[in-house]
């Protein structure tokens, strides 16, 4: 019979080695979760809001269109025409630029929305074979679409 402490050796290595296999697992999982956190924004903030502001900007283009359309169809043969529009001020929280001018086609003209590296081109039918368009704006304040029988 043996007298005093005798330590198990079984044990503690048994021990050590549940310890490590939690710090090695809860390491790897603390790994995901870091690489998790860098993805969401990506994948969960910024993508479905490019989607609503390429929607958004589609939706405008096709406002000023029909706008400059309009009031081209009613344009008189000698005189002058202007007219005040109001599109969003931003979009998304943030401004954006629009830009009416040559198409792909030399003979085409489109209108085109944008803001960083998300553009939209709406084509200016109607009048873009027939008359020159061309122009500029944002979405902050009044816009204006003026014809001048004589030219500017």
């Amino acid at each position: 019979m043996k007298t005093g402490h005798h330590c198990n050796t079984q044990s503690n290595e048994q021990g050590v080695a549940n310890l490590i296999e939690y710090v090695m697992i809860s390491g790897v999982l603390m790994g995901l979760l870091v690489v998790m956190l860098l993805l969401v924004n990506t994948y969960i903030m910024e993508d479905p809001a490019n989607r609503l502001v390429y929607v958004a900007f589609t939706d405008i283009g096709n406002g000023v269109s029909t706008r400059i359309v309009d009031v081209y169809a009613i344009a008189p043969r000698d005189g002058m025409i202007s007219t005040k529009f109001d599109i969003p001020d931003d979009i998304a929280g943030k401004d954006y630029s629009v830009a009416i001018g040559p198409g792909t086609n030399p003979v085409d003209q489109d209108v085109t929305v944008s803001r960083g590296i998300i553009e939209t081109h709406i084509a200016l039918a109607g009048v873009g074979a027939s008359r020159g368009v061309a122009g500029n704006t944002t979405g902050k304040g009044m816009n204006r679409i003026s014809f001048n029988s004589a030219g500017y």
